[in-house]
């Protein structure tokens, strides 16, 4: 039985303090009608921190910004409703003693069309582009979708830059103000900051594109503009990553030399922890070293990172699809390996923490998981 001890010590960022180094990542659900989060979401989170979780990093939450979303099912961050819901959340975390972040979210690129609650407004693209598809590209689109949403758009202006940023913000201060003890931003997966950062969809001749830092310019303003907005004192965490909805086997940067010149100036805005999204988290980055990409991430910046990815489950999400959402357990070793190492300071479970709500506990009594199954579909859409 693989030994899960030393993830229970307490990590303190700020002045906040994490109980142990395991996070429930974040997961989409859309279980929020009118964007307004229910007692039946707060329920879900309150189950996980009673379960053990030391940080939770909610669902993807919609910035008061048109284009930010695409279902009216998913929670947003603004209008006395939603907050009202948020505060019932974020207190029922804290009475079962973990501590909270959302995830704020502007889709990008990848929002589609025609649908939710601006059905009307066309997808914000930095130069307008949805990018080139891969070999492997997001599942839910077939052909005839990836080639409407590949339809240009205008590029966003200076002006729509203004704009999306002060969202956040706003989105931001709502966020503190209910009680939340941190800022997660999702900059991954192809939605609109990880679309200014890849080259492919951000070909603009301005200060906003070009070099690696013109790419990283509206991530760096995105993230200063939430720190001076919401003080010093809470966490800013920024989910990055290679891989894009677009194409599985995207790359941001090439070399760690590259992820340095990206990540440096995002680190100096004001992130304080590095959620570095992979597939696999057993994979390494870059020839001639075994770390990961959280590994790299905390190595560069000297800040905590965040693996995630396949943890303690046979396949990963995509794959697990493919078998219709059957997907057995795997060893804890590898995972506990590399932290032992210092190669990452926590650990995101997504999955499992909807087949476990207390998945924490029993890893810590040594007590038997269940695997992921298509019936635990049910907590995540």
């Amino acid at each position: 039985m693989t030994d899960t001890s030393p993830l229970f010590q307490p990590l303190t960022v700020k002045r906040l303090r994490l109980r142990n180094r395991i996070v429930m990542a974040p997961m989409t659900r859309e279980r929020s009608p009118g964007g307004v989060p229910t007692d039946a979401v707060a329920a879900y989170y309150r189950a996980r921190a009673e379960g053990g979780a030391g940080l939770i990093v909610t669902e993807g939450v919609g910035i008061g910004h048109p284009a930010a979303v695409d279902s009216a099912a998913i929670p947003v961050l603004y209008g006395d409703a939603a907050l009202a819901g948020w505060k019932k959340t974020v207190d029922a975390v804290h009475a079962a003693g973990s501590v909270i972040f959302p995830q704020l979210w502007h889709m990008g690129p990848m929002r589609k069309t025609g649908i939710g609650p601006w059905p009307d407004t066309l997808p914000m693209r930095p130069s307008g582009l949805w990018g080139p598809a891969g070999g492997h590209t997001v599942w839910g689109l077939d052909a005839r979708q990836i080639e409407l949403a590949k339809t240009p758009v205008p590029e966003m202006t200076k002006v729509d830059i203004d704009a999306v940023i002060a969202a956040y913000v706003s989105a931001a201060r709502n966020a503190r103000d209910v009680g939340f003890d941190g800022i997660a931003i999702h900059a991954a997966h192809g939605y609109l900051p990880d679309a200014f950062l890849w080259r492919e969809t951000n070909q603009r001749t301005d200060a906003y594109g070009g070099s690696i830092e013109g790419r990283t310019r509206f991530v760096v303003e995105l993230v200063g503009a939430i720190r001076d907005a919401i003080g010093d004192q809470l966490p800013i965490m920024l989910r990055f990553s290679q891989w894009k909805q677009q194409d599985y086997t995207a790359k941001l940067v090439q070399t760690p030399q590259e992820l340095e010149r990206m990540l440096l100036p995002i680190s100096a805005a004001g992130v304080d922890i590095f959620d570095a999204s992979t597939r696999r988290f057993s994979l390494p980055e870059f020839e001639g070293s075994d770390l990961n990409l959280a590994g790299w991430a905390q190595h560069i910046t000297g800040k905590p990172a965040m693996t995630v990815g396949c943890i303690g489950l046979e396949v990963d999400i995509y794959e697990g699809k493919a078998r219709g959402n059957q997907v057995g357990l795997s060893s804890l070793d590898a995972l506990m390996t590399r932290y032992l190492r210092d190669e990452f300071a926590l650990v995101g479970i997504g999955r499992l923490h909807l087949s476990n709500p207390d998945f924490v506990q029993k890893i810590r009594e040594g007590a038997p998981l269940n695997g992921y199954a298509q019936r635990y579909l049910s907590e995540l859409i």
